[in-house]
């Protein structure tokens, strides 16, 4: 997706899969918007290095949080969450929505994380610096290798065995990143 300074959010998205994070700000401006169109639950728990805000643009969610004061944010059209540093978090539509998540235009460290549907304790968790690795790459590759090894998704404290996320709806996340890697390369 070409970023500019002005677009139709609502139009641009309907070409994104769930969970893109396609930025769409030029590459120069501090904070980056990073679009995204939501039909299924988030298949981790994101954690930003960096303060956050989510904005509704369409439809409806529920954004769920750890380690936070405050547990879960309903979100409705037009509504803003802030995700402080840190946070871990987990987006899960009611019905499907198209968001924007602000973000630093360098972001730092991120990660995803999964959490125990047994006893709620983190079950696997994987980090990444994002001036060395595209976040939409470490997001499939992470759930990827989750996938592939069930000693990751088996609780250690409680032994219980967290389910296979589904990729499919998660499938276009290479091709954003290859997208970003070639606009880092002709920068």
């Amino acid at each position: 997706m070409a970023r500019r300074r002005m677009l139709n959010g609502l139009k641009a998205a309907q070409d994104l899969g769930d969970y893109a994070d396609t930025p769409v700000l030029p590459a120069t401006l501090d904070p980056q918007a990073h679009l995204s169109r939501n039909t299924v639950a988030q298949p981790f728990w994101l954690l930003c290095g960096k303060d956050t805000v989510i904005a509704q643009l369409s439809g409806s969610a529920v954004v769920h949080l750890k380690d936070s004061s405050v547990k879960w944010f309903t979100l409705e059209l037009g509504d803003h969450v802030y995700i402080p540093a840190g946070t871990p978090h987990r987006i899960l539509p009611t019905d499907e929505g198209v968001q924007i998540r602000y973000k630093a235009r360098n972001p730092g460290l991120e990660g995803v994380a999964w959490y125990c549907p047994g006893c709620d304790g983190e079950v696997h968790r994987v980090e990444w610096d994002t001036a060395d690795t595209i976040s939409q790459q470490a997001y499939y590759d992470a759930c990827a290798e989750f996938n592939d090894n069930e000693a990751l998704r088996t609780c250690s404290a409680c032994g219980t065995r967290h389910p296979l996320i589904d990729m499919a709806p998660f499938a276009g996340w290479p091709e954003v990143a290859r997208q970003l890697r070639d606009e880092l390369a002709s920068a």
